[in-house]
């Protein structure tokens, strides 16, 4: 055992785990981050304009009347995420650079605008079109925030920057060396959709359809749920790895599927980041609240009583690096096994009572502190179905690392009891 976790270590986890830290992986994780309290505030309007009542009921009847108006901060927010996100991988990976990051941030939002252009309205004017804006952009913002932080660092290496004397104050300084990148990024992507005519989004949306439908299939649920476990068995941050190249793709289903209630059409995407957050990682990654209820149930040797006690609370609202690191999890061959197990059944059934229409697909991204069957009520936007699947699929967690954790608990108690006897 100690040859083979040395072996996937060596070849497979610690590549993996450089991998999540590679810049511009970095960036685009930490720009999608960025924007999430925008996301969450815009979701919370979606509830409002469809609040899960009776459709009879007057709260139904307000909320449809004034749903134009309710739903305005969700179309400034959520649905034009890509803006948000642009200017987060634009700072984020200029400060990696150590280079002004405002700058870098700016020039990428810039640049995402320009990839999309302004149309004539008759009797209104110029335009700015919102649809590319939101999770349908999400990927051209990312390439273009990635090429305008380029640009800015090679020009700021290669000093091919306008240098203002050391008396003018910083702000302005860094305003003039920015001149020569943004006129050099700008006139590019410019030519590309002006002169050129270029549809630059719909290029993108074409060449990165396969990846969006193979992530919304059972397999694409599967693989990133076994992945994410498995570098957490070794210690490593699953979610951190996994979602470095996920996560801009479990957007776009969000984006999509909120979008798509909002003009009150059928929900497209079965498994956006909200589908493994409520259904899957009940306690957190491995769904290990079902450990602590089966430690609390059955424990006998004090170190799993005193755990049990101690990782309760924080497991209720999807905390569970206390149980990861605490129990241990992490290298431990008799835990490894649920904690991988668990999360592929939860998500088998939800997949499958999702794909059925056992349940709503959740469009609504709520705190991911939230206890697992709230969030799952609300992430559905108030489907009660919602609630059963989180709790037929803790009992089961329970019952699956019940056997496992016995086993391993035992191991304690004889430790125990030799110790006491040595002592």
């Amino acid at each position: 055992m100690d040859k083979f976790v040395d072996f996937l270590e060596r070849n497979l986890s610690t590549p993996m785990a450089k991998l999540s830290e590679q810049k511009h992986l970095r960036a685009i994780r930490d720009g999608v981050v960025s924007a999430l309290p925008f996301i969450i505030f815009g979701s919370i309007f979606l509830i409002i304009a469809f609040p899960p009542v009776s459709a009879d009921s007057a709260i139904a009847a307000w909320a449809s009347k004034h749903a134009a108006e309710i739903l305005i901060p969700y179309r400034l927010t959520m649905f034009i995420m890509t803006l948000y996100i642009t200017f987060g991988i634009g700072y984020s990976l200029s400060q990696s650079y150590k280079i002004d990051p405002l700058s870098g941030a700016l020039l990428s939002t810039a640049a995402f605008l320009f990839t999309i252009g302004v149309q004539t309205v008759e009797e209104v004017g110029f335009v700015l079109p919102m649809a590319n804006l939101g999770g349908h952009g999400l990927f051209v913002g990312m390439i273009v925030s990635i090429f305008s932080v380029e640009i800015l660092r090679l020009c700021k290496s290669k000093k091919i920057m306008i240098k203002m004397p050391s008396s003018v104050p910083p702000s302005v300084a860094r305003s003039f060396e920015a001149l020569i990148p943004v006129t050099l990024v700008l006139t590019v992507i410019a030519l590309i959709t002006v002169v050129f005519g270029i549809d630059t989004h719909s290029i993108v949306g074409k060449a990165v359809a396969p990846l969006i439908k193979a992530g919304d299939t059972y397999l694409g649920v599967i693989l990133p749920t076994f992945l994410i476990t498995f570098f957490w068995s070794f210690g490593i941050h699953g979610v951190s790895v996994v979602g470095a190249v996920a996560r801009p793709v479990w957007e776009v289903y969000l984006a999509n599927n909120s979008a798509a209630v909002a003009a009150g059409n059928n929900i497209p995407h079965i498994a956006p980041e909200t589908f493994f957050q409520w259904f899957i990682w009940i306690g957190g990654s491995g769904a290990t609240l079902g450990l602590v209820i089966a430690m609390l149930l059955t424990a006998k040797s004090k170190y799993s009583k005193a755990m049990a006690k101690t990782t309760i609370i924080p497991s209720l609202f999807n905390i569970n690096e206390p149980v990861i690191f605490g129990v241990p999890i992490v290298l431990n061959p008799l835990l490894i096994i649920p904690f991988i197990i668990t999360p592929l059944v939860g998500a088998t059934i939800a997949y499958i009572a999702t794909a059925i229409g056992m349940v709503s697909p959740t469009y609504v991204m709520v705190p991911w502190t939230l206890p697992a069957p709230i969030g799952a009520y609300l992430a559905t936007g108030g489907d009660w179905r919602a609630i059963v699947i989180v709790l037929i699929n803790l009992v089961l967690s329970v019952l699956i690392y019940l056997p496992f954790f016995k086993i391993y608990d035992n191991k304690l108690v004889t430790q125990e009891s030799e110790e006491k006897s040595a002592a």
